[in-house]
């Protein structure tokens, strides 16, 4: 695609497309349907609660669905919707049109980035009720545990979600990335999923290394450190009361940092589409 300049529209016009033909999958109903449940059944997962405050417990359900089944969901479409456009041919008719790759790749992750900012502010918002009602039930029990009013701080929760989503638009990047060079679905999956654990778990092998003292270990934890984000950074305190709310400098460093990287592994992955053959 030399003829025409770069084009937001197109790109647009690509994302909207790629939106459109998500939401029609009936696995993204699977997944949301599962959080759903599962987020509207903590309180029913009470007896299982080991010490942690109840209203923490529940967040921490309500956030532990938004990271497995958002995961889930956000590899598997994004490998399946890229695949199913080289497989179909629709990719090599749209490309054969005034589209550039570019526009063509990026559309594709701005489609996913739409969907999970969907599926985060869906389980965010029932997240947020489902704490405000029991919260609310609790005061009614226990007034002079609350007398400073709630304990929750809605931002809190907000932030969590926000940060839920910058971690699956990350992940969206990186499975596009390894598709943009892969040569089936399956590939693609499996590799989004290594890099998912690589991401979550890269701090612990870090601190493990720094405390035995191996200089390989430290090496290859710097080594994995700079290839991919860490996602312990994208994740809320312990606690979800008022005061531990991070100033917006943080908020903001923390969205530029994961944006970053996604910016960074979607650049990688329009060089490599470049180079291949449809």
């Amino acid at each position: 695609m030399n003829g025409a300049p770069f084009s937001f529209l197109r790109l647009g016009l690509v994302a909207q497309n790629t939106l459109r033909e998500a939401v029609r999958q009936r696995l993204l109903h699977l997944f949301v349907g599962l959080a759903l449940a599962l987020v509207l059944g903590a309180r029913g997962l009470q007896d299982f609660n080991f010490g942690a405050p109840e209203l923490k417990f529940i967040a921490d359900c309500g956030f532990g669905a938004m990271t497995l089944f958002g995961s889930t969901l956000t590899i598997a479409a994004t490998a399946q919707l890229f695949f199913s456009e080289i497989e179909n041919r629709t990719a090599l008719t749209l490309l054969a049109k005034p589209v550039w790759r570019a526009e063509f790749l990026l559309g594709k992750l701005v489609g996913v980035a739409l969907l999970t900012a969907l599926f985060c502010a869906l389980l965010t918002g029932l997240l947020a009720a489902v704490l405000w009602v029991r919260e609310g039930e609790l005061m009614a029990l226990d007034p002079e545990g609350f007398r400073g009013g709630r304990a929750v701080s809605y931002a809190m929760v907000a932030l969590g979600g926000w940060l839920q989503w910058l971690r699956l638009v990350v992940l969206a990047a990186f499975t596009l990335l390894v598709a943009s060079f892969a040569r089936t679905q399956v590939f693609a999956v499996v590799c989004g999923f290594g890099v998912l654990v690589i991401c979550h778990l890269q701090h612990l092998a870090q601190e493990a290394y720094t405390r035995a003292g191996s200089a390989v270990g430290a090496a290859l934890g710097g080594l994995f450190g700079g290839m991919f984000p860490n996602f312990q950074m994208l994740s809320l305190a312990d606690s979800l009361a008022a005061a531990d709310l991070p100033a917006p400098g943080t908020w903001l460093r923390l969205t530029a940092y994961g944006l970053g990287w996604a910016l960074a592994a979607g650049l990688l992955a329009i060089l490599s589409f470049r180079r291949r053959e449809i």
